[in-house]
């Protein structure tokens, strides 16, 4: 594995505590349809990213299990696939930048590493500028959330696929930090291998708090537990930053 796949895979492991907060909540409602077999008529609704998401609550022909862990996984795999699509058409827009343009690769990977110390600073709290670059996604993300009303209620694998395919395009800091190191990559590959393996390291988290491990979700959002996952961060962009610059300048 190289070191850019390792880290993606660092970044979304210690930034999972931000993908509760902006995910969590959808993976909670995806299994609530099996949650409250007793009232099938009742349904749930929960407002997540400026879209509202309804999950029926109707017992399914499966067993519960079965039930939450297709939901679980056919949404993550949705989301994942976006992320790596993203990153398909951000290492395709750096290859252009570096083959045409001229923009040195390494110049690039010094943009990803401030984008890490941002994140870092980010995750603890220091410095929110993050939210600002959230913001240029809004626009794309105000085209494609109408879109979520072709797949809710969410009661079925398909439907579970489709909201995570659209969920992997909701505005982020988190994402799109890694996604400078996919356009540094200079290859749509390698753009989508990288947001491959951050997708995976996202997955504890997300996965844990969908089948009910609580553990978890409270380690994540401990203070003291984001403050060293922040730190990590920082210390990894600044050591980025300088290996950059050496091969830049």
């Amino acid at each position: 594995m190289s070191l850019d796949l390792f880290s993606a895979f660092i970044i979304g492991l210690l930034g999972s505590g931000h993908c509760l907060a902006m995910c969590g909540g959808i993976t909670t409602m995806l299994t609530s349809a099996i949650d409250n077999p007793a009232n099938p008529k009742t349904s749930k609704v929960s407002a997540h990213g400026d879209i509202a998401v309804s999950v029926n609550t109707q017992q399914s022909s499966c067993s519960a299990p079965t039930s939450r862990l297709n939901l679980v996984l056919f949404y993550h795999i949705g989301r994942i696939a976006s992320y790596c699509l993203i990153g398909a058409i951000v290492g395709f827009t750096g290859s252009i930048a570096a083959k045409n343009v001229g923009l040195p690769i390494a110049g690039l990977r010094l943009v990803a590493a401030v984008f890490l110390i941002l994140l870092g600073l980010y995750i603890g709290q220091w410095l929110l500028w993050l939210n600002r670059i959230e913001t240029l996604g809004k626009g794309l993300w105000g085209y494609l959330s109408p879109m979520a009303k072709h797949v809710i209620p969410v009661n079925n694998s398909r439907k579970a696929l489709g909201l995570g395919a659209l969920w992997g395009w909701l505005p982020c800091g988190l994402v799109y930090s890694t996604l400078t190191w996919a356009l540094a990559s200079g290859s749509s590959l390698t753009g989508a291998t990288i947001m491959l393996f951050f997708g995976l390291g996202t997955l504890p988290a997300l996965v844990a708090l969908s089948l009910g491990i609580g553990s978890i979700k409270k380690l994540l959002v401990n203070a003291i537990f984001r403050k060293i996952m922040a730190i990590s961060l920082i210390s990894y962009g600044i050591y980025s930053f300088i290996v950059a610059y050496q091969l830049t300048f």
